[in-house]
């Protein structure tokens, strides 16, 4: 299964800097992989608006685990934690992966993954096979939620904490469709931004940890077999591993799955700016250009001219940043800004609001 691309436009000679290959998997034969020409793609307006499908109310998840202690094979010792976990799904367009994250029959995969299915194969790690059905999904957040009719499932365990940059990453899915697969590297950055589409960018974990098509919706670990992120996209200019693959953190995962759960509506943040980039004197940030009517950003007094550099402790170098970060959240967050104006660094708090419905 291919994914659509932040572009509908195809390149396919060795001049891209880097493509990115959404990667829900293989069918039978394998398949082609789509790629595009910029990876940050269209310029972002920072207030892509949530599309959803939620249905079913679950009862309330649960995530906890046991976790052990790494010994002499710290990989090999967390690959036997996550694997009963990681689960191959198999619709009529491919082959992806997934994660258990309730003991009670909730799934977590990538939203590419069923994206178009109400039904899926589910195949669990012993062999097994069930039918699930997709609870629903959140396209600009790459997640999505099946149910299958089962109980005492062995539950992943998700961590909430932000990884560290150089820490122990694993990978585990079914890439090409060879189901339990583990692959293993570092943590090489965090709140990075990619996946540009949809009128703003994902802030994600990036991994060299091997990620091939058909590792979407399986699991990064860290040391102790928990869950750091759902794997979903490379950058790559041959369609397989080129050692730069990216994972929607854990904490945005949890958030979003238990929305979908819970049928409640789900909507990512809005701030209400646009504009374009600055770089002078050194300062790389996010320059307004225009501040949208009745939204956060004109409640706390931004200006056009203003330029963004800090969104709650993450540095902004471009706009693409500050409208990974801005999808990062949900509304009502409250975050701390710090721009420039006139030479000067100011610090605002900000809740974050939705997208006026006459911006729909």
């Amino acid at each position: 299964m291919t994914h659509q691309t932040e572009t509908t436009e195809d390149k396919k000679g060795p001049g891209i800097w880097s493509a990115i290959a959404y990667f829900a998997g293989v069918a039978a034969l394998v398949a082609g992989i789509w790629l595009i020409d910029d990876p940050r793609g269209p310029d972002p307006t920072l207030d892509a608006a949530s599309e959803s499908t939620t249905t079913t109310t679950v009862a309330e998840v649960e995530v906890n685990t046991p976790t052990v202690i790494p010994g002499d094979e710290p990989i090999a010792d967390a690959a036997e934690v996550i694997l009963p976990s990681v689960v191959r799904i198999e619709t009529p367009s491919g082959v992806g992966s997934g994660v258990i994250y309730d003991r009670d029959g909730l799934i977590m995969t990538a939203a590419h993954v069923v994206e178009g299915h109400d039904t899926v194969r589910v195949r669990f790690a012993d062999g097994t096979q069930v039918d699930g059905n997709v609870l629903g999904g959140v396209t600009e957040v790459d997640i999505a939620v099946i149910e299958v009719d089962r109980t005492g499932l062995p539950a992943a365990e998700f961590t909430r904490d932000k990884p560290r940059v150089g820490q122990t990453a694993i990978a585990v899915g079914s890439p090409w469709g060879l189901s339990s697969t583990v692959t293993a590297g570092i943590i090489s950055a965090v709140d990075q931004t990619a996946n540009c589409s949809l009128g703003g960018c994902a802030s994600l974990v990036q991994t060299d940890a091997a990620i091939n098509p058909g590792n979407s919706g399986g699991a990064l670990v860290d040391r102790f077999g928990r869950v750091v992120g759902i794997n979903v996209s490379i950058f790559s200019s041959s369609g397989a591993n080129d050692g730069v693959g990216f994972a929607v953190p854990s904490d945005i995962a949890l958030d979003y799955a238990e929305s979908i759960v819970s049928g409640e509506p789900i909507e990512t943040a809005f701030l209400g700016v646009s504009g374009g980039e600055f770089n002078e004197e050194g300062r790389a940030g996010a320059l307004v250009n225009a501040v949208t009517p009745d939204t956060a950003a004109e409640e706390v007094g931004i200006e056009v001219g203003d330029v963004i550099i800090f969104f709650d402790g993450v540095e902004i170098q471009s706009l693409f940043d500050l409208s990974a970060q801005v999808r990062a959240h949900r509304p009502g967050d409250t975050v701390q800004l710090i721009l420039l104006r006139d030479g000067e660094e100011i610090a605002l708090e900000v809740t974050l609001g939705v997208k006026p419905e006459e911006l729909n």
